[in-house]
């Protein structure tokens, strides 16, 4: 239930509220760039930049004394970090690192960083002009946003939910990070496989906490779906490629995933796109009525403010493309109306499902700006992230304002910390992303970085400026086998019956598992069966500590793997 705004107080947008949720932004930003370029996935940062905040201002004020820490003051504050944390959805982990791997040099850092800050500048407003019709004229759930709200409401109940979810949420972070102290400094800790053959087929389990927890938060299905993925591309396909000759492999080698993973990323990819593109194809439909709704003409004093701001973001955004990228003028304005329509669908899938498919709208963009500016893989790479960037800034943005409406905050207020957090997120991702990935054509594609987000991106760029000449042998014909499985994995979800949906394969999971070293989908799917299992064994237990402990460990081990490779 809403929370009255008669009984808001006053203090809302305050300075110690931006300042700390830029702190904690530029804490949990890292995380997202690590494993962004492990696994292609990132994580909600809401309800950990929610218990970081608070675990601080509680205690500080009981004991110093000062203006109380409120809900509201709260609610900026994760906004702050949350909105820098998703900062990758700028590019940081996708077509930026694709586009240095064509070109052969990543881009100054003084560029990226004004880049990811305008492609996700404009997802804030295009986020703002969609807040009215998708979320207070919609019945949309927008979960992140929803267990965002309700945290906040525990904390200050002063229920002692708050304070545990707090103290698990540290525990798990302290533990993650330890464990990876012990793993990387001291000794390592072996990882279990069944012989050198499926160790070089990269079936052994990684013992990685932030895996485990990212496993937790994915689900079963998911999981099933890339275990799974994993054998059919590592233990069936890679040992009959290599015994053809077709890839070619040292025999000596400790991992065969470098040569394998060349070819296997073509029917890979295919999978995950058409399963992504006919899901969202599938959403639109559905919704096409509720998108209409979306260009309404709203009647209140902030339309003014709206149109203004994303003017101005626009204007910033074209002009970046022309001076930075030499992209025409005509491609560089198309990107936005795109942005804007593929917001729209983003934002409706992600208020139904909790899960931004900016994959699949980063597909969208990237085969529209293909046809128009065909043999130019810059125009391709970069024209897409400006409308698939976006489009998935403003999905996940919409999460904070859907907390944020359920508290009875004020939504301008979080515009404004949205923009300090993209700030923020904008210089310490792209120095983040710079210090882990100076050579991208040398480390990505590798069992340390496989990094299948920028593979997806680079091949699609590459077959939309060379055709299909370019692939392996074998490989077009095993794209488009994965291109009709994943096209008959996505209807079949939507149209099977609920009896036997559930166990059918996520599309989008199997194509994955094709571009991750097995022993990374083993873990994840590990994580899902702990988390399922639990969820049987103690259901009230997980609803309540799982999240905040899934957290920890994506945290704890991405900050202790950001410093020890910085050391």
């Amino acid at each position: 239930m809403q929370t009255s705004t008669a009984a808001r107080p006053a203090v809302e947008l305050t300075a110690r509220a931006i300042v700390t949720g830029v702190v904690i932004g530029v804490l949990l930003t890292p995380c997202n760039v690590y494993s962004g370029l492990k696994i292609g996935w990132s994580f909600n940062m809401s309800i950990a930049a929610l218990l970081l905040g608070n675990m601080f201002w509680i205690p500080i004020v009981r004991v110093f004394g000062g203006t109380k820490w409120g809900l509201y003051e709260s609610n900026i504050s994760q906004t702050t970090a949350s909105s820098a944390a998703s900062i990758i959805s700028g590019g940081l982990v996708a077509p930026i690192p694709a586009l240095a791997i064509l070109s052969g040099e990543n881009l100054p850092w003084h560029l990226m960083i004004v880049w990811v800050f305008g492609v996700s500048f404009l997802g804030i407003w295009v986020g703002w002009w969609l807040r009215d019709s998708l979320i207070v004229r919609s019945s949309l759930v927008f979960p992140a946003g929803m267990a965002a709200a309700e945290t906040m409401r525990d904390i200050f109940s002063h229920s002692r939910d708050g304070i545990l979810k707090v103290r698990a949420l540290l525990t798990s972070l302290t533990a993650a990070a330890v464990f990876n102290f012990v793993d990387k400094i001291v000794w390592l800790i072996p990882r279990w496989s069944t012989g050198p053959g499926m160790k070089q087929l990269t079936f052994y389990l990684d013992p990685s906490l932030l895996l485990l927890g990212f496993g937790s938060i994915i689900g079963l299905r998911a999981g099933m779906s890339l275990i799974a993925g994993a054998i059919l591309a590592w233990g069936v396909i890679t040992p009959q490629l290599v015994a053809a000759g077709i890839v070619g492999v040292d025999p000596a080698a400790a991992s065969w995933f470098e040569p394998a993973v060349s070819w296997l990323l073509w029917p890979g990819v295919a999978l995950m796109l058409t399963s992504s593109l006919v899901s969202v194809g599938l959403a639109f439909r559905r919704s096409r009525e509720r998108l209409a709704r979306a260009a309404e003409r709203e009647r209140d004093e902030r339309r003014g403010i709206r149109i203004a701001g994303l003017l101005a973001a626009s204007v910033f955004v074209v002009i970046l493309q022309i001076v930075v990228f030499d992209i025409h003028w005509t491609a560089a304005l198309l990107a936005l109306p795109m942005a804007v329509l593929l917001a729209s669908v983003a934002a409706r899938v992600t208020g139904e499902t909790g899960i931004p498919p900016i994959g699949a709208i980063g597909k969208v963009s990237q085969f529209t700006f293909g046809v128009i500016s065909p043999a130019e893989a810059t125009t391709n790479l970069m024209t897409a992230n400006v409308a698939g960037g976006a489009a998935g800034q403003s999905a996940d943005l919409l999460n904070d304002l859907k907390a944020g409406h359920e508290i009875g905050a004020t939504p301008q207020y979080q515009i404004v910390a949205q923009c300090f957090g993209v700030l923020a997120g904008s210089i310490a991702g792209s120095f983040i992303y710079l210090t882990l990935i100076p050579d991208p054509a040398a480390q990505l594609f590798t069992t340390e970085w496989p990094a299948p987000a920028v593979a997806v991106w680079k091949a699609v760029a590459e077959l939309m400026t060379s055709g299909m000449g370019r692939l392996p042998p074998g490989a077009a014909g095993a794209a488009i086998t994965g291109a009709l499985g994943g096209s008959i994995l996505a209807l079949a979800a939507e149209y099977g019956s609920t009896a036997w949906r559930t166990w059918l394969p996520s599309g989008s999971a199997l194509g994955l598992a094709f571009v991750l070293p097995a022993s990374t989908s083993l873990t994840l799917f590990a994580g899902a069966a702990l988390a399922a299992l639990l969820g049987k064994l103690a259901p009230a237990w997980s609803a309540r500590f799982l999240l905040s402990i899934a957290a920890g460990l994506v945290a704890g081990e991405s900050l202790f793997g950001i410093f020890a490779l910085l050391i």
